[in-house]
């Protein structure tokens, strides 16, 4: 895996459960911080704790990763590493939420009741048992992107859209015994084990460090996950290694473009794709043509478009379908 020595900006993925009292006063001290030492991403706060991602120089995400667990509750907080030659964030945001990730379960508490945690190392033990289904957490797009070999996708558009077919798995016939869950970072994954066991679940494990330190711990060869893994930033994807993957971001519709989605007549630069092809406007075709012709004009002249980073921008919203 890269290392900073080797590259401009250190990427780290964050989130920890701890009473965080009063996040809107501690926002302004935060963003101020960020922004006096560089970093750009994005931090959520809110009662039961912070979630986020940012991108950096070393030493000042050290700096703001050393002022997170200086916060009563947050010593033990966990903190993923990648690194890039690329910001892959356009600015700095502190948002203060009801909740670091929207379940849309005020009461769920991940503090407490949660699954039992598993190791890369163990995971593909377990994964591998016939009475343990294996779930994905996160959103159908990223599933499509890549999974672990036997996920079962709960096909939701949102977090919040998971409860409802939990449920629905819970008065099945066919209830698992066990199952495994995992998300890219742990955070969604976290919550959810403590909904599964509150509706009635005995067996339930997940991730520790999710995909991302199963990725950078586990070596390819021996490897279960299928494909890439989707980021939330402008690196679209990533492999074994946290090396940065093959997807870009369709500027059409939103949606991941993988190099095969790319051979299609279908594919247009920062027009269209596959997926959207079929239900672009006549307009949107012709304003999403013009901002291409902008930046390659743009490039000609040695300067850098406003938009130039269309294909690898921070994902902004539910794909378009």
């Amino acid at each position: 895996m890269t290392n900073p020595s080797d590259t401009t900006y250190t990427i780290a993925a964050l989130y920890h459960f701890a009473k965080v009292e009063a996040p809107d006063e501690k926002k302004p001290a935060l963003l101020g911080l960020c922004r006096e030492h560089n970093i750009r991403g994005t931090l959520i706060l809110a009662e039961e704790g912070v979630n986020g991602t940012i991108s950096g120089p070393d030493n000042g995400i050290k700096t703001i990763i050393d002022q997170l667990r200086g916060w009563d509750g947050f010593e033990n907080l966990e903190v993923k590493y990648s690194y890039s030659d690329n910001p892959n964030f356009n600015r700095m945001k502190v948002k203060v939420k009801d909740e670091i990730v929207t379940m849309g379960k005020s009461y769920i508490d991940s503090n407490d009741n949660a699954g039992t945690y598993v190791n890369a190392s163990d995971w593909n033990e377990l994964i591998s048992r016939d009475d343990v289904m294996v779930i994905d957490t996160r959103n159908t797009f990223e599933f499509g992107v890549g999974r672990f070999k036997g996920a079962v996708d709960p096909i939701t558009k949102e977090f919040n859209e998971f409860p409802d077919w939990a449920d629905l798995l819970a008065s099945s016939p066919n209830k698992p015994s066990a199952v495994a869950m995992y998300c890219t970072g742990g955070i969604r994954c976290e919550k959810a084990t403590v909904y599964m066991k509150d509706i009635g679940f005995d067996e339930v494990y997940h991730l520790k460090g999710g995909i991302l330190k199963y990725l950078e711990e586990i070596p390819e060869e021996e490897s279960l996950w299928e494909d890439e893994c989707f980021v939330f930033d402008q690196r679209v994807s990533l492999k074994h290694g946290l090396i940065e993957g093959e997807y870009m971001l369709c500027y059409g519709c939103q949606n991941p473009v993988s190099p095969e989605d790319r051979k299609s007549p279908m594919f247009e630069l920062g027009v269209s794709c596959p997926k959207c092809d079929d239900i672009l406007s006549n307009e949107e075709r012709a304003r999403f043509r013009e901002r291409q012709l902008q930046i390659r004009l743009a490039r000609e002249r040695g300067e850098t478009h406003l938009r130039d980073n269309a294909s690898k921008r921070p994902y902004t919203s539910t794909p378009r379908e």
